[in-house]
């Protein structure tokens, strides 16, 4: 990656989270839901692949997909969630309802690492059967089907939002019913706002009081809807965090303020780097230098950001100071480590803390170094764009990880005037 200016103007590719969610809502609702930009990604193949092992039917249409669903069936095969963990929580707790057998689980190394025992114990409060093959709360799991009974479960929301969301859905055809009670304060919770919203479009009836008790009705049949997939925000940022660092000018279109998405904290945190943000519609634009940010900076409800808040505090001279995301550790990557590492290697100073980074901001980059994403694309992404605006770039490993949420992303960046070569 060189030294490089963005400027210009892309199309936001659509969102990860909701091309999930609507999939999954989707396998649940009987008749055809026309689906219209989903995003095409090794992630969200993954669940569509699931929707159909579990039962859909699908068929592509002009710049989307119709799929039929309402009634599931066993897997023929084993559920391969890839690099998924959105996939991994919603399919362990759907596959509880399909009608009789097993279903297995299982995923990438960084799949098989991940903690399941939270979302696993709520399913056994709610009637299901199913367990790690390892005994250890990871991956594979082994789901028995008969469908889910229901009743009363307490789960943690400090862990993951996707094991709220998971309950959510599979609950929704339970025989009698779910009053789930989250114990703590939920991290990441404009996901469970998605989760519930695409719920709603599609006519489940969910009652909650806040984040703390969700109640959902038994026996429920989704109806199917048109549907189509907002901009995703959490791969905008990039972007638009580029265009602050390289003293750019940057516009990406299709962005829907209407539907609640984490990382359109991205618009409040630039302001913050001194930035200049303007939105007009269903476009953010960026534009002028910034970076000088000291402080602290609460990451809990948007813990994808902690790659591009970590590049951008790496440019301040002030210290910064990233909370709130010890879940983090959790992800493709234990992200704070993976960042914590890489910085290190372009002069900035930073303190991994047990929920966080503190980040002493070195100014200006030098970069000549060669950056390793850890296999994590959000990580690839974060140092692509930092790189962009070091004296003397960098070289970046971990190119071919983009495939897992932003397929596009170097195309989009050549669009902008990122100056790179793939070795």
């Amino acid at each position: 990656m060189f030294p490089s200016r963005l400027i210009g103007e892309i199309e936001a590719p659509p969102s990860k989270s909701y091309t999930h969610r609507v999939y999954a809502a989707a396998l649940l609702s009987h008749g055809s839901t026309r689906i219209a930009n989903p995003l095409r990604s090794r992630d969200t193949d993954a669940t569509l692949r699931s929707c159909i092992l579990l039962g859909a039917k699908t068929r592509d249409m002009d710049g989307g997909v119709i799929l039929e669903g309402g009634d599931l069936k066993t897997p023929e095969d084993v559920i391969d969630v890839e690099n998924s963990g959105t996939t991994l929580r919603l399919f362990t707790a759907i596959s509880s309802l399909i009608p009789r057998g097993y279903a297995i689980l299982t995923g990438d190394e960084s799949i098989r690492r991940r903690p399941m025992k939270p979302l696993l114990d709520a399913l056994k409060d709610l009637g299901a059967e199913c367990w790690s093959s390892k005994l250890d709360g990871t991956a594979p799991i082994i789901v028995r089907g008969g469908g889910l009974r229901g009743g009363e479960t307490r789960i943690s929301g400090e862990i993951s939002s996707q094991f709220i969301s998971a309950l959510l859905y599979a609950s929704t055809r339970s025989r009698l019913g779910a009053r789930i009670i989250v114990e703590g304060d939920p991290v990441s919770k404009p996901y469970i706002d998605a989760s519930i919203e695409v719920l709603k479009r599609f006519g489940f009836k969910i009652r909650r009081d806040g984040y703390s008790v969700f109640e959902v009705d038994g026996r429920q049949s989704g109806r199917p809807c048109d549907f189509r997939i907002p901009g995703d925000f959490s791969s905008a940022a990039f972007f638009l965090a580029g265009a602050c660092l390289t003293e750019g000018d940057v516009r990406v279109r299709g962005l829907d303020p209407r539907l609640p998405q984490a990382d359109s904290a991205i618009i409040d945190f630039l302001s913050r780097f001194g930035g200049c943000v303007e939105y007009s519609g269903d476009v953010v634009r960026v534009w002028g230098a910034g970076v000088e940010c000291g402080g602290e900076l609460d990451l809990r409800d948007c813990p994808d950001l902690l790659p591009l808040i970590a590049v951008l505090a790496a440019r301040s001279r002030d210290r910064v100071i990233i909370r709130g995301v010890g879940h983090a550790r959790f992800k493709e990557s234990d992200r704070l480590d993976s960042m914590a590492v890489e910085l290190r290697k372009l002069g900035v100073e930073v303190k991994v803390l047990d929920d966080g980074l503190e980040v002493r901001g070195a100014g200006r980059l030098r970069g000549g170094c060669v950056l390793d994403a850890h296999g994590d694309h959000r990580v690839f992404m974060a140092l692509t764009i930092l790189a962009a605006s070091t004296s003397e770039g960098c070289i970046i490993e971990g190119a071919e990880t983009i495939e897992i949420s932003y397929p596009q992303f170097l195309e989009h960046a050549r669009i902008l005037g990122l100056r790179f070569e793939v070795i």
